[in-house]
């Protein structure tokens, strides 16, 4: 199948994972994950309708980015976005703040404040989303749920920040199911953080193989890449979205 194609299967299943959970079918971003995907690969799902994106890393992006500016050009009206979703280290803050229209994978004060000091000087309001680690394995990243008040409170005096949202990636199974307990934490740590970060609006949660249980959960944006642009071959790192 095309990815047009793929496009279009799962846009139906997420309408019919909404209607599930009675939710309405706006209230959930598709964002196709592009890492390891050819530029050509973009263009495709772009012209397919897709407007969202996400990479794992900044130099990648950074080296997709020269055939695809038109489309990621903010001064148009049909611009696509990029969030960054994979783990960022501390020298590459500068470009990611540069590159990307958000960073969802903020796991420190560290990272957040020279994520500020970027984005200060680029003159730009930087929207973020804090990855929460609710896993045990030693892959992935993020912060630990008895953190994220101590974060949330420091990252307040942030001010070319935005958290939007909360992030996380369950452990990986062919069975959807046994995401939903890691799904169901994370909208219940959303829920008691909006009473002191308003902005927190987002849940980026569901890859190709458990998205359905995510809107069920909660999900405002679930990351696809395998279901849209097939399987890929890469070295082993913590996804942000599969």
């Amino acid at each position: 199948m095309s990815i047009a194609e793929n496009i279009a299967r799962v846009r139906e299943q997420i309408a019919a994972a909404c209607r599930h959970a009675n939710r309405p079918e706006s209230e959930v971003a598709l964002m196709a994950v592009s890492k390891m995907h050819p530029p050509e690969a973009v263009v495709e799902a772009y012209a397919a309708g897709l407007r969202l994106f996400g990479e794992n890393r900044v130099q990648e992006w950074q080296q997709k980015l020269p055939s695809l500016a038109q489309m990621f050009d903010a001064t148009q009206s049909d611009a696509a976005k990029v969030h960054l979703i994979g783990p960022l280290q501390s020298n590459k803050t500068a470009r990611a703040a540069e590159l990307f229209d958000s960073v969802d994978s903020v796991d420190s004060l560290k990272i957040a404040g020279r994520l500020n000091a970027a984005a200060l000087a680029l003159g730009k309001k930087l929207p973020i989303l804090i990855e929460v680690k609710l896993s045990h394995e030693e892959s992935k990243h993020g912060i630990l749920p008895a953190e994220l008040p101590t974060l949330l409170a420091d990252l307040a005096p942030l001010e070319s920040l935005i958290p939007a949202g909360l992030m996380t990636v369950p452990p990986w199974s062919e069975e959807p199911e046994l995401a939903r307990p890691y799904f169901r934490e994370l909208r219940r740590l959303h829920d008691v953080s909006l009473a002191v970060c308003p902005t927190l609006t987002e849940l980026s949660m569901g890859m190709s193989n458990d998205f359905e249980v995510a809107i069920e959960e909660g999900s405002t944006c679930v990351r696809i890449g395998t279901a849209l642009f097939g399987k890929r071959q890469y070295p082993a790192r913590a996804p942000g979205g599969e």
